[in-house]
């Protein structure tokens, strides 16, 4: 017998920002389950509502509506509901909103009750969430910021992210490692030429830089002194972010004191691919250019993970149309950015049809839940990004997958060892 809804409640809780989000708890027949909302700092423009009551009092930013709108709208309508059907309860929620861009009760409210569900569910089946959703054993890569920068870090760098992945790393466990070992060199050697002015939003080192390129060759050299082969055992993802230095028509970047059109934009990106060992880009150009986002891709080739964030915002219609252009051949899966479950789930299901591979990911403004490391596992992710290595919100995601690796034992396979192209997930070695 299924196990039915028995009560939801939702309550304000604090994010890693320290500012206000939503938690929901699902209690039903066979088990419970809890969710937080997660809030993103750069954000496309095609993203869901992230509800907020505005007005002087904690910056505007409170989620008095959002947690109104569980207690009084979405947990009423859920009471009696039967949870073995995650997209008919996703429905239900999109239905009470009855809005385009989920405006009237808050893509927060929505999100942390739909992940609340899915926990409840797993929890009434006894099984690990990952499971639940149909993980056999893929585990994802792990994209980990070493330096922050873009809306992260007071724009003291251009550039978003420059993250590393481990290709060459036997598991997730050996690729943590040798990431905080890169981390570890990264912050030495800006300690050492007085660069270092503390920590990003998302844990990566807060660098003062001259020049962006500045900060890739930082990164390279960091993974050379922590004793590995750059593009080898451990690569560069940047994640660009374009949109948030896209102004009247041009590209500024600030820090290298130049403005660019797109056609001069692509051949910079290009050219830091060329110098270094970049195998992934993020938003390389804005999120309204997918002439030129698909110009990009054809240039950097099938070697080059060229992800698409703000371009697509985990919207299944949205992709299906960048990939009809060529733009792009990797999505960013942000639940929150769709709003349910079930619709970050067809945005992955879109990725599959249209041969993109796939990264699940946190947001900037994250807390301790740890849904996403269970939604790269269940939905087989390639990659799996939650921001640095450092801070509780992102060691809790970096921690729960440590287990579940553990739990899968030998039937772990971890991305980063299968070559591209294989039917079932694409690992990063061209």
């Amino acid at each position: 017998m299924s196990s039915v809804v028995t009560g939801v409640r939702g309550r304000r809780v604090w994010d890693s920002r320290g500012r206000p989000t939503v938690e929901v708890e699902v209690h039903a027949t066979g088990g419970s389950g809890r969710a937080i909302a997660p809030a993103g700092a750069s954000r496309g423009s095609g993203e869901r509502c992230d509800l907020r009551d505005g007005g002087e009092r904690l910056g505007g930013l409170d989620v008095g509506r959002a947690v109104a709108a569980v207690n009084e709208v979405l947990a009423p309508a859920l009471v009696g509901r039967e949870l073995d059907a995650q997209e008919e309860l996703d429905a239900l929620l999109i239905a009470l909103d009855a809005t385009p861009d989920r405006s009237r009760l808050g893509a927060n409210a929505l999100v942390a009750t739909s992940m609340a569900l899915a926990w409840a569910a797993a929890s009434s089946a006894g099984l690990p969430l990952w499971r639940h959703l149909g993980g056999t054993g893929s585990v994802p890569v792990p994209e980990i910021q070493i330096v922050g920068g873009g809306a992260h870090a007071a724009r003291r760098l251009d550039l978003q992210d420059l993250m590393v992945v481990a290709p060459g790393a036997g598991s997730f466990a050996e690729a943590l490692e040798w990431t905080a070992e890169v981390y570890r060199a990264a912050g030495a050697l800006l300690a050492e030429r007085g660069r270092l002015a503390g920590v990003a939003d998302e844990g990566g080192w807060w660098p003062d830089f001259s020049s962006n390129e500045e900060g890739i060759a930082l990164v390279v050299e960091a993974i050379g002194r922590a004793g590995f082969t750059p593009g080898d055992e451990v690569a560069v993802s940047i994640d660009v972010a374009a949109s948030e230095l896209h102004h009247d028509g041009r590209y500024h970047l600030a820090l290298d004191g130049r403005v660019l059109d797109a056609d001069a934009m692509v051949a910079t990106v290009l050219g830091w691919l060329d110098r270094w060992p970049v195998v992934a880009v993020e938003d390389p150009l804005d999120e309204h250019d997918l002439a030129g986002t698909a110009a990009f891709t054809r240039a950097a080739g099938p070697g080059v993970l060229v992800v698409a964030d703000d371009l697509v915002v985990t919207d299944a219609a949205r992709l299906t149309t960048a990939a009809a252009h060529g733009a792009a051949n990797t999505v960013l899966v942000k639940p929150n950015q769709a709003g349910t479950l079930s619709e970050a789930l067809a945005a992955r299901h879109a990725a599959a049809r249209a041969g993109w591979r796939t990264i699940v990911s946190a947001r900037s403004g994250d807390s301790e839940d740890v849904t996403v490391c269970h939604l790269a596992v269940g939905w087989s992710a390639d990659l799996l990004k939650v921001g640095s290595i450092t801070r509780g919100e992102r060691t809790a995601k970096w921690n729960e997958m440590l287990r579940i690796e553990e739990a899968l034992g030998s039937q772990a396979v971890f991305a980063g060892r299968r070559p591209w192209g294989e039917e079932e997930g694409h690992g990063l070695h061209p």
